[in-house]
């Protein structure tokens, strides 16, 4: 999905405007990078979290070359998913997905 398909569907749920629907997107997107530029966690429930990981600096290779390189320390920002986003992802419980045996019994090869 992309950021106009999600400003779509957020248009058609909430029944607001293509243009009011983009200024919430944005609003929540800009939200998150900012409190990650502040270090600071965001936390989804249900959903998952935002943090920074912080990576130490190191030697690289140009892969052309094969020079050594020097890497500086940056931030890296990380998603967490949470329990409940997985469990629907997974369909954990009452999953609609076909089973082995319900492919099987339909005589469908694997």
């Amino acid at each position: 999905m992309t950021k106009a398909e999600l400003v779509e569907e957020v248009a058609r749920v909430s029944e607001l405007t293509k243009k009011h629907s983009e200024i919430i997107v944005n609003t929540v997107f800009d939200s998150i990078v900012d409190a990650l530029q502040k270090d600071q966690k965001i936390e989804l429930r249900g959903f998952g979290s935002f943090r920074i990981r912080q990576r130490r600096s190191r030697q690289g290779r140009n892969p052309k070359t094969g020079d050594k390189v020097d890497v500086p320390a940056k931030r890296i920002p990380y998603f967490k998913p949470g329990k409940e986003l997985k469990e629907l992802i997974n369909g954990s419980s009452g999953s609609s997905e076909p089973t082995a045996s319900s492919v099987s019994s339909t005589g469908a090869e694997p």
